[in-house]
């Protein structure tokens, strides 16, 4: 990446609310558009450690709980890296892994660097 990854993790923690503005086309109110449909990712914020430089989000509601029984992402960075994991419990052996999910947030990355190199 060309920014600093803690660029990415501070507008998760401290502008979260901006991020709609910077990538409409991906980003719909609480929600996130993936593979061609709107879909809702409700989620709060249970953790920000400022020495792991992470902010972990744990989704409460939406689309991906119907295929999960939890689902949790964290959000981290270092120098120039963001990285996303995903901790999730499938609800079954048939659901699938949320690789469209991982798409949605390497394209949000990109978006959002290039928003913030303008």
């Amino acid at each position: 990446m060309e920014i600093g990854g803690h660029l990415i993790r501070d507008l998760f923690h401290t502008k979260p609310h901006t991020i709609p503005n910077i990538i409409p086309s991906k980003i719909l109110s609480f929600g996130f558009h993936e593979d061609g449909n709107d879909k809702i990712a409700k989620q709060v914020i249970e953790a920000v450690d400022p020495q792991t430089k992470s902010i972990t989000l744990k989704l409460i509601g939406g689309e991906l709980l119907e295929l999960y029984d939890s689902f949790t992402v964290i959000i981290s960075s270092d120098q120039q890296w963001t990285t996303w994991t995903f901790l999730y419990e499938k609800k079954t052996e048939e659901t699938p892994e949320p690789l469209g999910l991982l798409g949605f947030v390497i394209g949000l990355t990109k978006d959002i660097e290039g928003h913030l190199l303008k």
